[in-house]
């Protein structure tokens, strides 16, 4: 739309009247705003019910060559006082666990902040000597792909999964494997094998401190109402639980008790259930205690009728039922 000898303002509110679905919904001119390149901004304010604090907005174009107005585009929009909805979530940040069903997939992010990559050690071989002065000079022989020497202490080479090597000399990578000073190939190994990190990813150890959190203060912790019933017995000395290995092993096992209501689950050792191994069941009583019958049918109960309506037709049709009956 082009206009020639028109006031830009009264441009902008025609605009803005044609957009509307009443004249009385277009309000007084807010304000303009030079937004560059000829194009400018008139805010009017909205009358519209439930649209308080929002203005119409009318974006015109001012051609000085031509001296003529071209409306490029005209809308509603909100200001810093009208109320708005929430500001959108991602449905993956809105879901709960409780939210999903077995056969749901959600799949796990690359960069997900809970999970660094795995390691897996080169193979390697260190002299052993009876000096242990004379091992930390002499140089170990490694067979891996080019492995390094030893000098002052044991120095390995980790192998990620994406091929990167990583050269550690009494560190902790991923804050899982700790190597000694004196720390041999095997130890690695077993340390390795031991915790799984030859995964191709392994948890992070923020991640597993925010488990351990959330499985302490759960239903499997100590404040479950099962716990009252352990009569002081804790997991912990149970002979049905399984201990769990690294860190989470100070803390958790795994039930193993299939009459217990937490058999299969990860449990904290201060928690407790009245299946404990070391609960003695109770004493088998040999006196027959009688319960009250949830239903009697020993008795009858007798109801008095109540007095029956007259009614001429009923009875008409009771004599004459009655003589076809005494002509037999």
């Amino acid at each position: 739309m082009v206009q020639e000898d028109l006031d830009p303002e009264e441009l902008a509110r025609r605009v803005a009247l044609s957009v509307a679905a009443d004249s009385d919904e277009v309000g007084e001119l807010v304000g303009r705003t030079p937004i560059g390149d000829g194009v400018w901004d008139y805010r009017f304010a909205s009358a519209i019910k439930g649209y308080e604090g929002w203005q119409w907005s009318v974006t015109l174009y001012r051609d000085e060559d031509a001296d003529t107005w071209t409306v490029d585009e005209s809308s509603l929009v909100p200001t810093d006082a009208a109320l708005q909805p929430p500001a959108w979530v991602p449905w993956k940040d809105r879901l709960l666990p409780s939210d999903l069903s077995v056969t749901d997939v959600m799949g796990t992010d690359p960069d997900d902040p809970r999970l660094t990559v795995g390691y897996k050690p080169a193979q390697a071989s260190l002299q052993t000597h009876e000096d242990n002065e004379e091992a930390r000079t002499e140089s170990a022989s490694v067979d891996a792909d080019g492995a390094d020497q030893e000098t002052d202490g044991a120095v390995f080479r980790l192998v990620d999964r994406s091929g990167d090597e990583k050269d550690i000399q009494g560190q902790e990578p991923n804050d899982q494997v700790s190597l000694g000073a004196q720390t041999s190939a095997a130890d690695l190994d077993e340390a390795v094998d031991r915790f799984a990190l030859s995964r191709r990813h392994v948890m992070t150890a923020e991640a597993r401190a925010t488990t351990a959190k959330r499985w302490y203060e759960g239903q499997h912790g100590p404040k479950s109402l099962s716990t009252r019933t352990a009569k002081g017995k804790a997991c912990e000395t149970c002979g049905f639980m399984i201990p769990l290995v690294g860190d989470l092993g100070t803390m958790f096992g795994v039930c193993a008790n299939r009459w217990s209501p937490d058999d299969g689950r990860v449990v904290s050792l201060d928690h407790g259930c009245g299946e404990h191994s070391e609960i003695e069941p109770q004493e088998e009583s040999h006196l027959w205690v009688q319960s009250q019958p949830a239903y009697d049918d020993l008795h009858i109960d007798v109801v008095r009728p109540k007095p029956r309506e007259e009614r001429p037709e009923v009875e008409l049709m009771e004599q004459m039922e009655s003589e076809d009956g005494s002509e037999d």
